[in-house]
């Protein structure tokens, strides 16, 4: 099933990647070869919003690595929870793709009577109490402002997986709302939505209910140190040690791409308690953050803050702009995966904060 479904789905996994050139299986080489079985064998396809970095292999590598290790491996029994976690999040960041996506996996571990308030929001229609207090955990994990975030509805020990499935998909919703369309259906006449989604179910059903041994991805990347801040995962884990490798790898990309006073800019204003997302005068937020940036450089600024905090915000123009500037879509890339996980890694240390309150 794996093999067939996987070979026939990757030209339409492919295309729903916009603004950058996918990488074909049959164009990739070293490590985006490897990643691409690996994602096919236990995911069932090349899921678009982990193969749309496949122009930057390093990142790539990266994001299927801590991607597997916080969703995908471990116990089966905890995937329902963790794709309500995915799909939760996915909706409070007006991901669509995504909530599409993870709410079929949801349906398809056993959560079908309770998909609806899952990917809808309506948790008055999710008659599980802990489920219906982790989902509205999730929903509102992106809120800065401590009072706007839910209590959590587990202890310390369960955080590592919770929270790394809500970093992760505060990360992705940021760069599939870059470079992905709005659904994976969009492609299929209306009249056949329903079906599709009926087949989503069950595909993706079937490979969430088998149990994926940790730490085998982890070979993909070079061990790193973990830094301070993931000190909410669990020491020792071959989930802290992707995350690790990860982050370090998104981050030596990062700096390579961007300019060391554009990434102080984007770490000041994620660090900042009182910074606020941009509202309606885009332009007159861009300005007030990019004071002292050198003019050379503000476009590939304006990219990193919009990425980091209004990924909707980002347009074909800021994108052709860069591009004229001689940055290619590894670069671009790189550039978006760095500001995207510069500012999942500050929501999931608030969770973690959160916890000793």
């Amino acid at each position: 099933m794996s093999s067939l479904f996987s070979r026939s789905a990757r030209r339409a996994s492919l295309s729903h990647i916009r603004r950058i050139a996918p990488v074909p299986p049959g164009s990739a080489t070293g490590v985006v070869v490897r990643v691409y079985g690996q994602m096919e064998a236990e995911f069932g396809m090349l899921a678009p919003p982990v193969a749309l970095h496949a122009a930057a292999p390093e990142t790539l590598a990266a994001v299927w690595m801590m991607l597997r290790e916080t969703l995908l491996a471990g116990d089966p029994a905890d995937r329902a929870a963790k794709e309500a976690v995915a799909a939760a999040v996915s909706r409070a960041n007006a991901c669509p793709y995504c909530v599409e996506v993870h709410g079929a996996a949801f349906a398809g571990v056993g959560g079908d009577g309770l998909s609806s308030g899952v990917v809808t929001g309506h948790v008055d229609q999710i008659d599980d109490p802990w489920l219906r207090e982790l989902t509205m955990w999730a929903a509102a994990s992106g809120h800065r402002a401590a009072g706007a975030r839910r209590r959590a509805p587990f202890e310390v020990d369960r955080a590592p997986s919770f929270i790394g499935v809500a970093m992760m998909f505060h990360y992705i919703n940021r760069m599939v709302t870059v470079y992905l369309g709005e659904s994976p259906l969009l492609p299929i006449p209306r009249g056949g939505h329903a079906l599709a989604r009926r087949m989503a179910v069950r595909i993706f059903g079937h490979f969430a209910r088998v149990g994926l041994p940790a730490g085998l991805a982890t070979e993909l990347l070079p061990a790193a140190p973990a830094p301070e801040d993931l000190a909410w995962a669990a020491t020792g884990s071959a989930m802290a040690d992707a995350l690790a490798r990860g982050f370090h790898a998104v981050d030596r990309a990062g700096t390579a791409a961007i300019p060391s006073q554009v990434r102080a800019v984007v770490a000041t204003g994620l660090d900042d308690p009182d910074a606020t997302p941009p509202g309606l005068l885009i332009d007159d937020w861009l300005a007030g953050h990019l004071t002292g940036v050198a003019p050379a450089d503000r476009p590939l600024a304006r990219l990193a803050l919009l990425t980091a905090w209004a990924p909707h915000r980002v347009t074909d123009t800021d994108l052709a702009d860069l591009r004229a500037a001689g940055l290619d879509d590894a670069a671009l890339i790189r550039v978006t995966a760095w500001s995207s996980l510069a500012a999942a890694r500050r929501i999931a240390v608030r969770l973690f904060d959160d916890l000793h309150r």
